[in-house]
């Protein structure tokens, strides 16, 4: 990595760098966003809404291996970013390597554990007769890839974390692309349906993690994969969880609540459960540019914090919180005028169709502060605040999510386990907002991370 990759971090003006490694990881989240649309879209394409649903129900499942890359990603990430800010480059290698090795062995560990309890996992996720074979074709043939799929998602991040958002980019682009390709080739022309949307996910993620390998390995980078670096001393270990877990529980949870959703939502019937699948990719759509960027500006954040500069930190923070509300807004208008044509795209039952539509209007309501809260959650995690992280990432889809589904399905039914997602939104984005102005106050009072430039 040369020099000028990290003097984007320090020298170029706010907006210009908040773009330059935002700009990558948004297109990055957007073709995560348009690979899990693919399989939905295609599966409906065979006119089978049983599929639809086993899909909806399998995601969730699935994206706990996002989750588990998204502890060594994150956590990696926030740690290199600030070691570099202070000049310690042979710890950001030796934290790379252990983030590597790390996405190994857990990958390893956890697409055993699903192979093995995939009949109890299906049962939790409320997979019902008609969609309980489809679901586990799905899920084993996906669990194969677990080490892959931690690798990329980890990398996607961490390579961020040295200046090089470009190259960031393109190993989740270039997964995403041939999973997007490979999707109507083995749904469709192979007739493979549900078989079809496994095997190009798992063929995508080996792809992507190929990418990334190779980048360290042919020497692209400062940064280092290699067993010989690998340590888990002076805090390499215990610094990547205390940032990476929080980080991963809020994904971990999300794809929990989903299943909580899915399990709760099988009394009312496979329709409603294809309808919900599809709402919650509707609001993706409308909150992923804004994810992107809060993931994007994670590294530029905690550069300044290593390197000791709060006034382009303030500013940095500034800029994107105002970004990240206005392109919120602007999504989520746009989908709710389109939610029609967008459902459509992947249910054709009537009845699927209906709730889709019903669905999408009450989740996109928050939308525009959704984006915000991801900014906010990435900042938290850029300064190493492992107590604000691990709060707010337990309260968005747990700790204020589940309580208030059971309450308000109590009140209100089918509606209410809808309702409960907003909700808990806005009760997120209100704690985020308390947590950081405690969390930075904090750190400036004490002068412990941050100081004048």
């Amino acid at each position: 990595m040369e020099e000028k990759s990290l003097e984007v971090f320090e020298k170029l003006p706010v907006h210009k760098a908040v773009l330059k490694n935002a700009l990558p990881a948004t297109a990055a989240a957007l073709m995560v966003l348009i690979y899990n649309l693919a399989d939905t879209f295609f599966i409906g394409q065979t006119h089978d809404a049983l599929q639809v649903a086993a899909v909806s129900l399998a995601t969730p499942v699935f994206l706990i291996y996002t989750a588990l890359g998204t502890v060594f990603g994150i956590g990696g990430t926030s740690v290199i970013s600030r070691a570099l800010g202070e000049g310690r480059k042979e710890y950001a290698r030796k934290v790379c390597s252990f983030c590597m090795w790390g996405c190994v062995i857990v990958g390893i560990v956890f697409s055993a554990l699903f192979l093995i309890f995939i009949d109890p996992i299906l049962s939790a996720i409320g997979a019902q007769a008609d969609t309980w074979e489809y679901a586990k074709t799905y899920l084993i043939i996906v669990a194969c890839s677990g080490p892959f799929v931690l690798i990329s998602n980890c990398y996607s991040n961490v390579v961020r974390a040295e200046g090089e958002s470009g190259k960031a980019m393109m190993g989740q682009l270039l997964g995403n692309l041939l999973n997007i390709i490979l999707d109507p080739i083995m749904i469709l022309g192979f007739g493979w349906k549900i078989t079809g949307a496994a095997v190009a996910t798992v063929i995508g993620n080996v792809f992507g993690a190929a990418y990334y390998i190779l980048y360290f390995v042919r020497g692209k980078s400062s940064l280092s994969i290699s067993i010989k670096d690998f340590s888990i001393r002076n805090k390499i270990c215990s610094g990547v969880l205390m940032i990476g877990v929080p980080a991963a529980l809020n994904s971990i949870l999300m794809s929990v609540s989903q299943m909580l959703i899915n399990s709760q939502m099988a009394e009312y019937g496979d329709m409603a459960i294809a309808g919900m699948g599809v709402a919650m990719k509707v609001v993706m759509i409308s909150i992923v540019i804004c994810v992107g960027l809060g993931q994007g500006v994670q590294p530029l954040l905690g550069y300044c914090v290593g390197a000791k500069l709060q006034k382009r930190f303030n500013a940095v923070f500034k800029f994107s919180i105002i970004l990240a509300f206005i392109v919120g807004t602007i999504f989520t208008a746009l989908c709710y005028l389109f939610i029609s044509q967008i459902v459509s795209a992947f249910l054709t039952n009537e009845t699927a169709f209906e709730y889709g539509v019903q669905f999408s209007k009450i989740l996109l309501m928050t939308g525009p502060f959704v984006g915000v809260f991801f900014v906010l959650m990435n900042t938290l995690q850029a300064m190493g605040a492992a107590t604000s992280s691990f709060i707010i990432n337990i309260s968005k889809q747990g700790v204020i999510f589940i309580p208030i589904l059971f309450i308000l399905k109590a009140a209100l039914g089918l509606q209410g386990l809808v309702w409960a997602q907003p909700v808990a939104d806005f009760l997120s984005f209100v704690l985020a907002i308390i947590l950081y102005v405690y969390t930075y106050k904090k750190y400036s009072v004490r002068d412990k991370h941050l100081a004048q430039e």
